[in-house]
């Protein structure tokens, strides 16, 4: 805020709002806007999956592999002993025509270490198709 006082014979105080450091800061506030906005903004642009109930058709030749809540792998109703056992048996899998689909139900309560386990077998096994079984939501009123 600056004062100016008159000069010569008139004793008046004449006080105004100087507004040119207000401009200086705003336009600087502006700029630093203009080029700091497109860097945060800048994100690879994907389209993300929309959520829907699909009604999956469960065939014969489709491959149930379970993982409870403890991380215990299961082919169908057997438990795997470890890791290699259902790699071993997805081979066996992979070489059917068409290739049979692999439907993976992960316990709600579980780490999802086990589905990593059941992804990462599939890929050595030369798996293709991987599904995720899960139970639609309640119905709203």
């Amino acid at each position: 805020m600056a004062m100016h006082i008159g000069s010569g014979d008139s004793s008046e105080v004449i006080s105004t709002i100087n507004t040119t450091p207000l401009v200086d800061v705003m336009l600087v506030l502006l700029i630093i806007f203009l080029i700091t906005v497109p860097v945060v903004n800048t994100s690879v642009k994907v389209e993300l999956p929309k959520e829907r109930v699909e009604v999956r058709e469960t065939k014969p030749e489709n491959i149930i592999i379970s993982v409870d809540k403890e991380g215990a792998i299961y082919l169908y109703e057997s438990k795997m002993q470890n890791l290699d056992a259902l790699v071993n048996q997805l081979k066996i899998k992979s070489k059917l025509r068409p290739q049979p689909e692999i439907q993976v139900r992960g316990d709600l309560n579980g780490k999802y270490e086990g589905v990593g386990k059941i992804l990462l077998a599939c890929q050595k096994a030369g798996i293709s198709k991987v599904a995720f079984i899960t139970e639609p939501p309640p119905r709203t009123l």
